[in-house]
């Protein structure tokens, strides 16, 4: 701006070194202001916190630095570069014919024919105004229509896939070797028919391993044996050259999976890197283990019916068949307590501390332990107990016994039991997606809370993203409140600046058109951007109102408009 200001000045006739110092005075104010405003609206930006505030943090410093070092450099290196410019501009020299007849037609287009569409705007500006309004207009209902979707953040297409599975405990590693034949048989069922369908084999290799998981484990499997644990990595080829996604080839494949009868859970996912938690993250809370259980048992049933959805798993596994002891009325009677029989049972089964000694700088203990041939299968069908009265009775004729399976790790939050489904959802149709978390919260979610009396919450990448929004919020509003109060003392006025803000929003037309003709989805670094572009969208404005101003000094206000 003021380069252009110091060449416009100096062929109106100053000299090359008055030119250039006038137009840095003319110019000063607007390009101040406008710089404010850009650094304003990209420290909005610092107003975004969690994983992905960190991840944006170095954008607007970086920027609001380049900034300040372009203005010092435009008001203190650029007048004097500019006026040694203009002194040696006498002439045309050979290597600027080029230029120079650019700018010669560049003027005569500007004198003329964008002085008459200009010309024309100002008569017909209500319908200029209102074709503008319905164009804004016309964008937002792109996005409302799903024209243009939204898609919280954007992974990059990976080619890595991975499956885990657990066997339930009573299975032996030779089930889980046979599980594994099976997956391995599915994945070449699902890779013979893509390459009958698209002329290529979509894998590049196969690894498999029995003894653990790979890549991203199950959850919740900590305490198995190793033995009962397994996973596949499967290296797909180069996302350039296959047509379909690696979620499309996950979908497949969990459809096509055979499973063996002993199988607990599996999980198909494909790799993906960048913050953020699952796509997919419920946690319920509010009730016992049981039915925290059940409910995940209900949601995972539910979201079966989506093929988009993956890898859906929990974190409360089944641990070995535990027996549950209860005392039966006859029990009662004779004075037993659960409690007591507790005690008496821990003591009998892992022996009881009788003494404690000092052995030199140590203490030893006496334990009172029953023979280990004691210790047999029917131990609890032979233990006798004494009652407080004193007699003796067989432990089966005072407690009943169930047995079922336990779990092996409770998750707990600030002393609140809950329990997480995580899985994946395909980012290959942000709609469908889109559909399903709709789904999820309208439908699915409230039908389980109320049938199982639980409480919910959506964690990972949708809790994330509300936190994104209200921090972008946020920002915006601390970010036009700055730039208010900067054009309010450019302007000395409290209503001028709402007339150059008024342009900010129609900055969406360009926006949602560019993401709609490119067919990429709305994500955060859309909603950075247009952050960042509120501060800039106006720089425009503040030249040429400012322009205007001057101009209308010793002129109309319909040819200051025109020649501004």
């Amino acid at each position: 701006v003021v380069g252009e200001h110091a060449d416009f000045r100096a062929r109106r006739g100053l000299p090359p070194m008055l030119a250039a110092e006038t137009a840095a005075k003319r110019m000063a104010l607007p390009v101040f202001a406008a710089s404010l405003t850009t650094i304003i609206a990209f420290f909005g930006l610092t107003a975004i916190s969690g994983r992905f505030g960190s991840l944006i943090a170095d954008i607007p410093f970086t920027v609001i630095a380049v900034l300040i070092a372009s203005l010092v450099e435009c008001f203190l290196i650029l007048p004097n570069h500019m006026a040694h410019s203009i002194s040696v501009g006498d002439g045309v020299k050979w290597y600027d014919l080029p230029s120079h007849y650019f700018n010669k037609g560049f003027r005569w287009f500007r004198d003329t024919i964008f002085r008459r569409f200009i010309r024309l705007v100002i008569t017909m500006r209500y319908v200029m105004l209102s074709g503008a309004i319905a164009l804004l207009i016309s964008q937002i209902v792109m996005i409302w229509s799903g024209a243009v979707s939204w898609r919280f953040i954007n992974f990059p297409e990976q080619s890595s896939v991975t499956g885990n599975f657990a066997m339930v405990n009573s299975a032996s590693r030779e089930d889980t070797m046979a599980m594994m034949k099976l997956l391995q048989e599915s994945v070449d069922e699902v890779a013979a028919s893509y390459q009958t369908e698209h002329g290529k084999s979509p894998i590049d290799y196969v690894l498999t391993q029995v003894g653990g998981n790979t890549g991203r484990g199950l959850s919740g499997v900590e305490n198995k044996s190793a033995d009962l644990l397994g996973g596949i990595n499967i290296e797909l080829i180069d996302a350039d050259l296959r047509p379909y996604s690696s979620y499309a080839f996950v979908a497949d494949l969990q459809d096509q999976l055979k499973r063996h009868p002993l199988l607990e859970t599996f999980s198909f996912r494909s790799w993906r890197g960048g913050p953020g938690g699952d796509s997919l993250d419920v946690q319920f809370y509010g009730k016992d283990a049981e039915t925290l259980k059940s409910a995940a048992e209900d949601l995972k049933t539910a979201v079966a019916r989506f093929p988009i959805v993956s890898a859906v798993e929990d974190d409360l596994s089944y641990d070995k068949e535990e027996m549950i002891l209860e005392l039966t009325p006859q029990g009662q009677v004779l004075g037993f307590t659960i409690d007591g029989l507790g005690a008496v049972l821990r003591g009998r089964l892992n022996g009881i501390e009788a003494a404690t000694y000092p052995l030199g700088t140590r203490s030893a203990e006496l334990r009172v332990e029953l023979p280990e041939n004691e210790l047999s299968a029917d131990f609890l069908e032979r233990m006798q107990l004494r009652s407080p009265q004193g007699e003796y009775v067989p432990l089966a004729d005072i407690v009943s016994v169930e047995l079922k399976s336990g779990f092996s790790t409770v998750r707990r939050e600030n002393g609140i039991r809950l329990i997480s489904v995580t899985g994946d959802i395909s980012e290959d149709d942000p709609v469908a997606a889109n559909e399903v978390i709709e789904a999820l919260e309208n439908e699915i979610l409230p039908e389980i809370a109320s049938e199982r009396q639980v409480e919910w919450r959506l964690a990972g990448l949708a809790e994330q993203e509300d936190q994104f929004r209200t921090d972008a919020r946020t920002g915006l509003i601390l970010c036009l409140t700055g730039i208010y109060l900067v054009l309010t003392w450019i302007f000395a006025s409290w209503t001028r600046p709402i007339i150059v803000m008024a342009i900010i929003p129609f900055g969406l037309i360009g926006t949602i058109w560019g993401h709609y003709v490119w067919d990429i989805p709305m994500s955060m670094f859309t909603v950075i951007g247009l952050l960042g572009m509120t501060g800039i969208i106006i720089n425009d404005s503040i030249v040429l109102i400012t322009t205007i101003d001057e101009y209308a000094e010793d002129r109309g206000i319909i040819p200051s408009l025109i020649d501004a």
